[in-house]
């Protein structure tokens, strides 16, 4: 549902529009790349919702001091309530929030979204480790479920509570495969998302994963992961034909893309503790040329 948008000054509204679209570029090739094909305002939308992801990840990953954080997610909780109630939050002239005001009333981004990505960043402050896939499964919700959820408002879509179903799936599709790709990194910096009980079955300790050794049951233990996470694209296939038709060709990129990946870690799983994965900008291009034309 598009409503009618609150009240901004052009100008101001324009260098957000800016500042979000170079935030994103810069810090998100494969966001940036599919969202290209969206048209505006849709495109600028979607821009100021990843920069607002962004900068409260931010908030909950620097190297500041805990309680620092704490209170900085607080404060920044504040301020989302003041934008989702229409006004721009008071002494911020952040250049994020003129774009983000608008886009969160345009298109009635339900306010349970901002609040579970907030949830899932005071969650990241404490770092904590799943016993089983249902921990694991909740946080994909916080962080990345809610975002596909916020995405279809603006894409525009049919079939209601379905659709926003299908919508959860695709995100929590989309971070499994951001921690299979990460999973080294990660572990470097003391965070191993994958179940604890998963990581015993198969063999594989946390501090092979921070060395890049695996262990014996490592293949394994990742084709067992990436089949969880293919289960995850397989629930949510149905989104595309559901999703209004202009917005289609950036689902289907964004889709191939992170798919993409998850099929370059299942013919080789061992690579995410070589390096990190991608896909290089030839394979982006025929992938954003044929969702065009598959629209």
């Amino acid at each position: 549902m598009i409503s009618a948008p609150v009240q901004i000054d052009p100008s101001s509204l324009a260098q957000s529009r800016d500042y979000c679209r170079e935030l994103t570029r810069s810090a998100a090739r494969n966001f940036y790349f599919g969202l290209k094909l969206l048209a505006e305002p849709r495109r600028s939308a979607m821009f100021a919702l990843y920069a607002y992801m962004r900068l409260v990840d931010d908030i909950a990953d620097d190297d500041r001091p805990y309680q620092q954080r704490l209170d900085d997610l607080e404060a920044w909780r504040v301020k989302t309530h003041t934008v989702l109630e229409g006004q721009l939050p008071e002494g911020d002239d952040h250049a994020l929030w003129p774009a983000f005001l608008d886009t969160v009333h345009r298109y009635a981004i339900p306010p349970k979204v901002f609040e579970a990505i907030i949830a899932g960043q005071q969650q990241d402050l404490n770092p904590e480790t799943f016993t089983d896939f249902t921990g694991l499964e909740d946080y994909c919700y916080r962080v990345a479920g809610v975002v596909g959820l916020a995405s279809i408002y603006v894409w525009g879509f049919k079939g209601g509570a379905a659709t926003e179903a299908l919508a959860l799936h695709r995100g929590t599709a989309f971070q499994l495969t951001n921690i299979l790709r990460d999973l080294r990194e990660d572990a470097a910096r003391g965070r191993v998302y994958l179940p604890q009980s998963e990581l015993s079955e198969y063999g594989v300790a946390p501090e092979q994963l921070r060395g890049g050794t695996g262990g014996p049951g490592f293949d394994a233990f990742m084709r067992f992961q990436v089949a969880r996470a293919q289960r995850y694209y397989d629930l949510s296939s149905a989104l595309e034909c559901k999703i209004e038709p202009e917005s289609r060709p950036t689902l289907i990129a964004m889709t191939q893309i992170y798919h993409g990946l998850l099929e370059k870690i299942a013919a080789r799983p061992r690579r995410v503790l070589e390096g990190r994965v991608s896909l290089s900008l030839l394979k982006k291009l025929r992938i954003g040329w044929k969702a065009v034309r598959a629209k």
